[in-house]
């Protein structure tokens, strides 16, 4: 048995923990009439709080974390392509003598 693991939009996310806030009813009750697990709702609510303290939406702060993710690969594939030229460079100063 297989279980296909939902998506759900930021706007979704959003008016889920609004729902939650402004409803003043325990999580987990918000989360059952909404039909999602409790500890989704309060990830969602964590990173709305953090998002919303650092003066932005969860959604840009995902798109920077995503953007870093890329980068730190991009900077590592040029230190490989770095390391590489530089033994290679050593290895026919060698031959060269």
């Amino acid at each position: 048995m297989s279980t296909k693991r939902r998506r759900f939009t930021e706007e979704y996310k959003t008016e889920a923990v609004r729902v939650w806030r402004d409803s003043g009813r325990a999580l987990t009750q918000v989360a059952r009439e909404l039909g999602l697990t409790p500890s989704a709702l309060d990830r969602w609510a964590k990173q709305q709080r953090k998002a919303e303290q650092s003066g932005t939406t969860r959604a840009a702060m995902k798109s920077e974390r995503e953007e870093l993710q890329r980068l730190r690969r991009e900077n590592e594939t040029l230190r490989q392509e770095r390391d590489f030229l530089r033994s290679a460079a050593a290895y026919f100063a060698k031959e060269r003598k």
